[in-house]
């Protein structure tokens, strides 16, 4: 999506940036894991498959995404690289032409040592702000895999309610409507986000 293109957002523990070429190395390095592929229902894909998805997702419409990133080791910068404080990232899928005003949301925190830290929690409460404020989205879906009990314990916490069970696709279906008590809510657990323009420099120099 190249709306976002040129936002950063930044958080109290993470950042988040626009998918970028800079982005897939280590990308890719992660959708290596077969965890990782099974958790996100996945195909393995070549380094040259997985630049070709970056540059597809920053064209269409209907999809945005962001790289999380760590915002302590992002602070550090420009002592550190970007990629090295990659986290995962946070998808927002606009795929019913029907309702427009619905998002599938997904998140993934990839790299082990930034898991269970609040990264992923953060990183949702800021993709459904923007979601909300800048795509004019009121309603959430979240589709999680059977077995995986944290993430779906998470979107549990932030108000989403279980609507379908499928077994063929082994997935749980969760979804939250926006209200005006929800948006006041979601405003509330996000009005600590800063928004910048992305590529402006350093931390430091900002």
């Amino acid at each position: 999506m190249r709306l976002n293109e040129n936002t950063l957002l930044l958080g109290k523990k993470v950042v988040l940036v626009p998918y970028t070429a800079e982005h897939v190395p280590r990308y890719h390095e992660w959708m290596r894991s077969e965890e990782l592929r099974r958790l996100t229902a996945s195909e393995p894909l070549t380094l040259e498959q997985e630049h070709s998805m970056q540059r597809s997702w920053r064209e269409d419409a209907d999809k945005c995404t962001f790289i999380v990133l760590d915002a302590e080791k992002w602070r550090a910068r420009p002592s550190t690289t970007e990629e090295s404080c990659m986290a995962g990232d946070v998808n927002l899928f606009l795929t019913d032409l029907g309702d427009p005003s619905l998002g599938e949301i997904e998140v993934m925190i990839a790299e082990p040592s930034c898991r269970r830290r609040g990264f992923g929690t953060e990183a949702v409460l800021m993709m459904m702000s923007y979601g909300v404020t800048k795509l004019g989205l009121t309603k959430f879906e979240a589709k999680i895999g059977q077995g995986n009990e944290p993430s779906i314990r998470m979107f549990q916490k932030l108000h989403f309610e279980q609507v379908a069970v499928s077994s063929v696709f082994q997935e749980v279906t969760l979804r939250l409507t926006v209200n005006e008590h929800e948006r006041q809510w979601l405003l509330e657990q996000t009005s600590h986000v800063e928004e910048r323009c992305y590529g402006d420099g350093s931390p430091q120099s900002q």
